[in-house]
């Protein structure tokens, strides 16, 4: 509720799913029934796994999502307060708590089907009943898996307040178009998502297959066809590719790419919701520094949680990243 006293210098607005997550070596042929080698069941969705990121990078966090009056309801809320993680919940009585249905495979590869529900029902009116959140916090950061009057009234709420607006667009709404990119300071497709931004929103026709291959100079042109101050496209294995327009946030060049950190993934399930999480929480932390710094973070978070099996419960804690890399 309003008026809690809580401070964040990160609001995330988005999903809550629950997770259930079957491991087998292959996935099954259209009709074939195959023995799974492990099942794992969990917190997740992209907004609640991007919070729990962020915080476990050290970020002052507060969640803002809609669950149903049912029993993963209350395992949301279960976990979230187990994490320490701040949260405004949104209860739905007509909706359910939303849940997910994965597959992963021996490679580490994954397909998800997923019943939005009580996501879908976020009330707009609830995130601005929020509105003392976004008064003192430095990042909003929004997804795609809630309506999206809900989505743009949170970006709303961040212009107000002078905050870096991130969108992840993942996944690809139907509707997104112009207006919603120019209400974003930043963006973070992957090769699918930024190929079907390009296609929806300017005319551009690219596979999402050769977006990794792309010269560089190409692939800066048509992100700065999007009119998004800033776009990092997450290319999975092969890094990422950072566009900036005139503002390029204390980085010496327009556009580079990152390399991906060498790992041994088993689960890639979360690993962009790592990403967004980790990047929140550095912007957050310390905006002075070159922005390639806090893409470098994100990149070392997001590779190491696929080396454990689940979405939220995969993002390693900061100690665990300086460690690994260094802080």
């Amino acid at each position: 509720m309003p008026g809690t006293g809580i401070t964040s210098n990160v609001v995330v607005v988005g999903s809550y799913v629950h997770d259930h997550v079957w491991l087998t070596e292959r996935f099954p042929d259209t009709g074939e029934t195959l023995g799974a080698t492990g099942f794992a069941t969990g917190p997740g969705g992209k907004g609640f796994n991007q919070a729990i990121a962020c915080k476990r990078q050290g970020a002052a966090v507060t969640f803002v999502g809609s669950i149903g009056a049912d029993h993963l309801g209350a395992a949301a809320r279960e976990f979230a307060l187990a994490e320490g993680l701040d949260c405004r919940w949104q209860v739905c009585d007509g909706a359910p708590t939303a849940a997910a249905s994965i597959a992963v495979d021996a490679s580490g590869a994954n397909r998800i089907l997923v019943n939005f529900a009580a996501n879908l029902h976020l009330d707009p009116a609830f995130v601005e009943a929020q509105r003392e959140l976004f008064e003192s916090a430095r990042v909003v950061l929004v997804q795609l898996e809630n309506n999206l009057d809900a989505v743009r009234m949170a970006l709303d709420l961040g212009a107000r307040h002078g905050l870096l607006r991130m969108l992840n667009p993942a996944p690809v709404h139907r509707d997104i178009d112009a207006a919603l990119l120019a209400r974003c300071d930043l963006i973070t497709p992957n090769e699918t998502e930024i190929a079907l931004l390009l296609e929806r929103v300017v005319g551009q026709h690219i596979r999402a297959a050769d977006v990794a291959t792309l010269d560089d100079d190409r692939l800066h042109t048509l992100c700065r066809s999007l009119a998004v101050p800033t776009i990092i496209i997450t290319l999975g294995a092969a890094g990422c590719f950072v566009s900036h327009g005139d503002d390029r946030r204390g980085d010496a060049v327009a556009h580079y790419r990152i390399a991906a950190e060498p790992v041994r993934a088993i689960d890639t399930v979360g690993a962009g919701d790592a990403f967004n999480g980790a990047l929140a929480a550095a912007f957050a932390g310390d905006s002075s520094r070159p922005f390639r710094h806090a893409v470098m973070r994100a990149n070392r978070v997001a590779a190491m949680s696929t080396e454990k099996i689940g979405a939220a419960i995969a993002m390693p804690m900061a100690a665990q990243v300086d460690a690994r890399f260094g802080s």
